[in-house]
């Protein structure tokens, strides 16, 4: 597989850094045609069985992986102990081998300042905050990965019902942030509408800039402040623009200075879409 078509996988997240940028070892990776499914062969474990879902979807997601687990389990045989759980190659991971991950937009929360308050109550509940690629990436975006850090000795419906719980707890943190910023109108208004004012005028932009922009944009379209934007274009602005899928969707290889005018481009095309 070529590093393009590697990297746009990372950016997709159906594949680790890791897994994309290793070379020595024999790997593969198993995907379905709506990409809700991904397995890795040969990351930092043998087998990594991953699916996703749009919305809170904790529950529907376990009893997928599950299911696939099952089928797999009938024609391997796993490293399991009856005291330990699944054995892993990292210890954090032994027991369910279970890790439970929500991706979430906090940007009111940023705006009052209450951020750092919350993701340190979440870290004191046994949860691991995260890039939007997981383990060693950074936030950016206003965008943070929420986890649990206990595998061992918790049942895979404990692990899901507690991440779904502090789920529930930021969202409820972030609606009220949100309601704090729209008193001041104008000045929440001034903010989104110069993102979106950049985005839909200028000639270049970088990955960099974009992701605060567009998270700007997002909450102006969440909040009704923005009526020609939807949750569908802000997406494909969030993914079509990345280096790796915005060299695949325009089918050209680009170097970095090239990226930044298509990138430009390409925002101003989805955000024309009807």
């Amino acid at each position: 597989m070529d590093d393009i078509t590697k990297m746009s996988l990372v950016e997709k997240r159906l594949i680790s850094p890791e897994f994309a940028m290793d070379e020595e070892k024999r790997k593969a990776i198993l995907i379905n045609e709506e990409e809700n499914i991904s397995i890795m062969v040969n990351e930092e474990d043998h087998l990594r069985i991953q699916v996703f879902s749009s919305g809170l979807e904790l529950q529907n997601l376990l009893n997928l992986s599950m299911e696939i687990d099952d089928k797999i389990a009938k024609n391997l045989n796993y490293a399991y102990s009856k005291e330990y759980g699944f054995l892993t190659t990292c210890p954090t991971n032994v027991g369910t081998g279970l890790r439970a991950s929500v991706l979430v937009h906090l940007p009111a929360l940023t705006l009052t300042q209450n951020i750092s308050k919350i993701l340190e109550a979440i870290s004191n509940f046994g949860m691991e905050i995260r890039g939007i690629y997981g383990e060693k990436s950074k936030a950016s975006g206003d965008m943070y990965q929420i986890s649990n850090k206990q595998t061992l000795n918790a049942s895979e419906k404990d692990i899901i019902n507690n991440l779904n719980l502090i789920i529930q707890k930021i969202i409820e943190q972030e609606r009220l942030a949100r309601k704090i910023i729209t008193k001041d109108s104008i000045e929440l208004e001034d903010k989104v509408y110069r993102s979106y004012g950049i985005l839909t005028n200028c000639k270049k932009i970088s990955t960099e800039e974009l992701s605060n922009l567009i998270s700007d944009v997002k909450l102006g379209t969440d909040l009704g402040i923005i009526t020609n934007m939807n949750d569908l274009k802000v997406n494909k602005i969030y993914l079509y623009t990345k280096p790796a899928n915005l060299q695949k969707y325009t089918k050209e290889k680009l170097d970095a200075y090239q990226r930044d005018i298509k990138r430009a481009q390409i925002i101003k095309q989805i955000i024309c879409e009807e």
